[in-house]
């Protein structure tokens, strides 16, 4: 067989997340999802996702007009080597971002077509899945409001979640979650790389009391493991970072100097599964536990199922906590009594809604 066609295909979907949107370079976020979508000559479909957010445009076009040409009429059988090939070709214009971000969408579609071609599932394909069903997380967006954050906190116990992940900046907003959820449930709190070492230690010494699960990524920049291993070394709260990594060579050095409790890799970046899977098998060799960054609605979030439910452990999934106005996976991605189930059918189990992607398609 070989790949016949190759699309990136961009879809902003409505949402609602309980308060204001947050904003990126001053535009109110949307809910944006670059699927992949990859065709072969015996008309099998793959669907992957390319990590979009406000630089989806960009990574289309990595997509259309880097990445599609190189793979037309390939055989997309042997996914490590197509998909080394295409790194050591395209390694000059960056090792993350857009180019990343698009490799990483093809990985996935070609993982999915394995698993159809050989009517298998993905977690079988890895390996076979250990779970038949995952606990997710509410990982809320960011309020700054405590009023905001306890309210939806609320809202996202009364939904089933048993865990819930902050984007807040503040002590206030924290205790407002602790005041709903009480000191036993599960709270972590994702920062997104704002301090220094200092401005670190100080927030952790207020934080303490709240007993987080872990604090995630509080280090600027995401690559200074150094200063996050010192922050690590307080003992006082897990920490927890990785999705900004670039490679298996990336976590490597974070793992070695001890930086993390938790890494967190994220599929739709680091250069989709097949990459995540060494990712995974180097913290095995660690003994740290992996908790994927996957706040998807696409296939993204489907991959991610599939690999974690092949873990030894029944590991919490991070779920995004929004309303959505149309989903392209319907029920399949929807939360059921706390908990996720993880796909059964062949590759990543389900395809997207063509009509959902026709109606909220983007030109």
């Amino acid at each position: 067989m070989s790949i016949v066609q190759a699309q990136a295909i961009p879809v902003r979907l409505p949402f609602d997340i309980g308060g204001p949107k947050p904003t990126f370079a001053g535009i109110p976020r949307m809910m944006d999802i670059l699927f992949i979508r990859i065709e072969t000559d015996s008309g099998l479909v793959g669907w992957g996702e390319a990590f979009g957010l406000s630089v989806w445009p960009a990574t289309r076009q990595a997509f259309e007009h880097l990445v599609a040409p190189l793979i037309l009429g390939k055989d997309e059988k042997n996914i490590a080597q197509l998909m080394l090939s295409l790194h050591k070709q395209l390694h000059i214009l960056g090792r993350t971002g857009a180019v990343t971000y698009a490799l990483s969408g093809l990985d996935i579609a070609l993982w999915d077509l394995a698993g159809k071609a050989s009517q298998q599932s993905l977690s079988k394909l890895l390996g076979g899945a250990r779970h038949t069903t995952l606990p997710a997380y509410a990982s809320l967006m960011r309020y700054g409001n405590p009023d905001l954050v306890q309210r939806n906190t609320e809202r996202a116990l009364q939904q089933g979640f048993s865990a819930i992940k902050l984007h807040e900046l503040g002590v206030e907003q924290v205790q407002a979650a602790r005041a709903v959820m009480g000191m036993n449930m599960p709270l972590m709190m994702d920062v997104n790389c704002p301090w220094s070492l200092e401005q670190t230690q100080q927030m952790i010494t207020e934080l303490e009391a709240s007993k987080l699960y872990w604090l995630e990524e509080p280090i600027w920049p995401p690559e200074d493991f150094t200063n996050l291993a010192n922050v690590r070394q307080l003992k006082k709260i897990p920490i927890a970072a990785g999705e900004n990594n670039m490679s298996t060579y990336h976590f490597a050095e974070m793992l070695k100097l001890g930086a993390v409790d938790f890494a967190q890799p994220s599929v739709t970046k680091i250069g989709g599964i097949t990459e995540m899977m060494k990712i995974i098998d180097l913290c095995k060799d660690h003994a740290i536990p992996v908790m994927p960054h996957s706040p998807y609605f696409g296939p993204g979030l489907l991959a991610t199922l599939h690999m974690t439910a092949c873990f030894e452990e029944r590991t919490m999934i991070e779920y995004s906590f929004a309303d959505l106005g149309g989903n392209p996976f319907g029920d399949s991605i929807l939360l059921k009594n706390g908990v996720l189930e993880v796909p059964t059918g062949p590759g990543l189990g389900y395809d997207p809604d063509l009509d959902v992607i026709a109606e909220f398609r983007v030109p």
